[in-house]
């Protein structure tokens, strides 16, 4: 498939995080009784946005130069959110079915990018210039089980990236305070997914 083939080459980091979000999303798929191939497929694609840009992420900045260190917040997450209306785009042209394709906006819903925020806020000379709004990604939130899964999956992935300490306790602990922050933030509110189920 031409676009993974792309993702393999030009974002390896992109591609390899995807097999593994797909490897935490698809046995919970399963252990729901939601479809775990769409699943599977959507989280394959979730990221191909991220082709037009791959270097402004963590992922496949493999300790070369962050481009991030030289942009400001606003700018910064400009860049990061855009890789959900690039995605859209690229999913258009590869006539990726509906199903598969309802991934790229509602895997990060309308989602904070809370460190670039945090960051703005302690940057401004004035903090009512920091608008949240500018620092949310534009939805729609997750609308099925599957997508409520794969954005589930991915804040876990990408947050278990960066931990020192991988001991199982540790991980637990992670995982419940992501998914609640998740819940917190509305993100789940029209996934039909029910308390048994997360």
């Amino acid at each position: 498939e031409p676009l993974m083939k792309r993702m393999l080459t030009d974002a390896p980091g992109s591609y390899q995080s995807c097999v593994m979000v797909a490897n935490l999303a698809e046995p919970a798929a399963e252990a729901i009784g939601a479809n775990a191939l769409l699943t599977r497929c959507q989280c394959m694609y979730h990221d191909i946005g991220k082709l037009r840009r791959p270097g402004f992420f963590a992922e496949n900045q493999f300790g070369s130069d962050n481009p991030h260190e030289h942009l400001s917040p606003h700018l910064s997450a400009l860049v990061l959110i855009s890789h959900v209306k690039e995605g859209i785009e690229m999913a258009e042209e590869a006539k990726l079915p509906r199903e598969v394709a309802a991934v790229i906006p509602e895997h990060h819903g309308t989602s904070l990018v809370s460190y670039l925020y945090r960051k703005a806020i302690q940057e401004a000379e004035d903090t009512s210039d920091v608008r949240e709004t500018d620092f949310r990604y534009d939805g729609p939130i997750p609308q099925s089980r599957e997508t409520a899964i794969v954005m589930l999956a991915d804040t876990v992935e990408a947050a278990a990236r960066t931990m020192e300490d991988h001991a199982p306790s540790r991980i637990e602990d992670l995982v419940n305070r992501l998914v609640d922050a998740k819940i917190e933030d509305g993100q789940l509110d029209d996934a039909p997914l029910t308390f048994k189920d997360i």
